[in-house]
């Protein structure tokens, strides 16, 4: 049960350092003696109930007395790293209020599960009163949960007055990180501004727009393709050029692609083709590091951690495009290869 918590794991886990610290030294075991007189602290099992219900018990019960003598060790020990252990649990752990609260919790829940326990290992116990013991330690565990748990941290505000420890849950630390919703919003955000100055090229978009309207969204293009006064596009000559694409017969494109191949094909509207050529490309930006990252794990093994980077971004290229890379033929590109040098054709092709 407490190795599929988190927190019930730190709780044992801080209950059995402090049992390795004294255990470990008879002189520290002394000092425990001295202020620890009821109880003595026990080690866990990983095998026995009781054995938790005995250690927790020892903390629970004794929690000043162990705290008093976590100290007195962190003093006069010669061993530093035992000495700063102790007085890191002392004055941490066990002044801390969730732990407080997580020893009354504990030590209630496994001392009611010890005594089940027990009943359900008599000899004299029969298979109805089995189920019986059982079905009412499901109800105990429903009840603690809504009552109980409220009684324990009264009991641990109790303690911590006592000693002198402010009754408060510790707060936790936030993260600064970006939320994925706000990593979202900024996306859309970049592609609003996109839709805005690169919407009217698409298809549907051109069709029918008024000449008004589609200057001023050639103008609106000139200023993200303008770098120190000079500009990737001639505005006037794009508008122009996009009036005489408007007579032609565009209605079978559904996409920017398809416009761009026909502009290749076409070779006459070279301003409209750089256009549709940065409109094509600034998607690609936005997600392939992204994608790049992502296909890194599986091109940088274990057996490839020392490769140079010219062979890392090689490699990395054909994974990202493998679809492009399955058809290609290497035949005709080992022949184009060995044709650019004399030497190096008489060896592979000859």
């Amino acid at each position: 049960m407490t190795n599929k918590c988190i927190k019930g794991k730190n709780f044992f886990g801080f209950i059995q350092r402090i049992y390795t610290i004294f255990a470990n030294s008879t002189k520290r075991w002394e000092i425990l003696k001295d202020n620890v007189k009821a109880w003595s602290l026990k080690s866990l099992c990983q095998t026995r109930w009781e054995s938790r219900v005995e250690s927790v018990k020892a903390i629970k019960l004794q929690l000043v007395d162990v705290r008093e003598a976590l100290l007195q060790v962190g003093e006069k020990d010669n061993d530093a790293a035992i000495a700063s252990e102790a007085t890191s649990l002392a004055e941490k752990e066990l002044s801390d209020f969730e732990f407080l609260v997580s020893t009354v919790v504990w030590y209630e829940v496994l001392n009611h599960v010890n005594i089940v326990s027990k009943k359900l290992r008599s000899k004299d116990m029969h298979l109805d009163n089995a189920i019986t013991e059982i079905k009412k330690l499901i109800g105990y565990f429903k009840n603690y949960r809504e009552t109980g748990f409220l009684k324990a941290i009264v009991e641990a505000k109790e303690i911590a007055i006592e000693m002198g420890i402010d009754p408060i849950f510790p707060q936790k630390r936030l993260l600064k990180g970006k939320k994925a919703i706000s990593s979202l919003e900024t996306r859309f955000e970049q592609f609003k501004e996109y839709d805005k100055v690169f919407g009217f090229l698409f298809p549907q978009n051109l069709r029918g727009i008024v000449d008004k309207d589609l200057k001023l969204y050639c103008h609106r293009l000139e200023k993200p393709l303008k770098f120190e006064e000079r500009s990737d596009n001639d505005v006037e000559e794009l508008y122009t050029k996009l009036k005489l694409f408007e007579t032609l017969e565009t209605n079978e494109f559904s996409n920017p692609k398809d416009v761009l191949k026909f502009l290749k094909e076409l070779d006459y509207f070279p301003n409209a083709s750089i256009a549709y050529r940065i409109l094509l490309t600034i998607p690609v930006t936005v997600a392939s590091a992204e994608r790049s990252f992502s296909k890194l794990k599986f091109v940088k093994s274990y057996l490839r951690s020392t490769m140079t980077q010219k062979r890392l971004n090689g490699l990395a290229m054909i994974s990202i495009e493998n679809e492009i890379l399955e058809s290609i033929d290497y035949e005709e590109l080992i022949n184009q290869f060995a044709i650019k040098n004399a030497r190096r054709a008489s060896r592979i092709v000859g």
